[in-house]
């Protein structure tokens, strides 16, 4: 329980951020106009409202995945797996993609139109980089006789990595269709917003990779006992 309170609580200091950020409770009526980007002076993009609640359903399908994964290790016959290599080589890679999707995301800013396109691409192929390299590790994983049904916590590795892929996948498939829009069409104000919403949306994955390995590692283990006394 107290896994998921912590983990909760970060999900929803990350929402009332952003949520704090777009001005969403303010309150119009009594201001001139209607409710703005405090940024930019524009509405905020309905996009983007849909992209925070999103990433919101997904940060809590992760959450809940997670404790489960803490309240299992406290079973028995739980016996963690060794992390293959590649999983290193793999955090490098996502978090390249993630940088250079950023950097795609400024350079579209700047007007500069062909280094934004150079970035998206270069973020698109270090995403099928990770992919390859999760598959990699799994037939590790499979080499070394640690399968799926072999224990709990071969189950839930594959389990989790499975699903943080199938969410890259969903990424990697918006970023190409970004990609073909803008390839022979100028960046416009419409397409400089899906290039940003698809920054956010890798970091958010690029986080989540990020605690699924210090959970995997067991560094996440020494964050929640240190939780636990500073609550109890």
């Amino acid at each position: 329980m107290t896994v998921v309170l912590v983990f909760l609580a970060v999900i929803a200091a990350i929402i009332a951020w952003w949520l704090a950020q777009q001005r969403l409770a303010s309150k119009p009526w009594l201001e001139v106009g209607h409710t703005h980007d405090h940024r930019s002076g524009e509405p905020v993009p309905p996009a983007k409202i849909g992209l925070a609640v999103f990433l919101a359903v997904v940060g809590a399908l992760f959450t809940l995945f997670i404790s489960a994964y803490f309240m299992r290790m406290a079973s028995s016959d739980w016996s963690p797996l060794p992390l293959p290599r590649f999983l290193w080589a793999n955090t490098g890679i996502l978090a390249l993609s993630s940088i250079t999707l950023h950097w795609a995301k400024l350079e579209a800013e700047r007007r500069n139109e062909e280094a934004a396109r150079t970035s998206l691409l270069v973020a698109l192929a270090a995403g099928l980089a990770f992919l390859v390299g999760q598959l990699f590790a799994w037939r590790a994983l499979a080499s070394a006789g640690y399968f799926l049904t072999s224990s709990p916590a071969n189950s839930f590795f594959y389990m989790l990595t499975g699903m943080h892929g199938l969410h890259i996948i969903g990424g990697l498939a918006v970023l190409g269709r970004v990609i073909l829009r803008t390839w022979d069409a100028p960046i416009d104000r419409r397409r400089r917003l899906s290039i940003g919403l698809c920054a956010t949306y890798w970091h958010f994955m690029l986080a989540v990779w990020l605690v699924l390995f210090a959970l995997f590692s067991g560094w996440a283990n020494d964050v929640v006992d240190l939780c636990r006394q500073l609550l109890t």
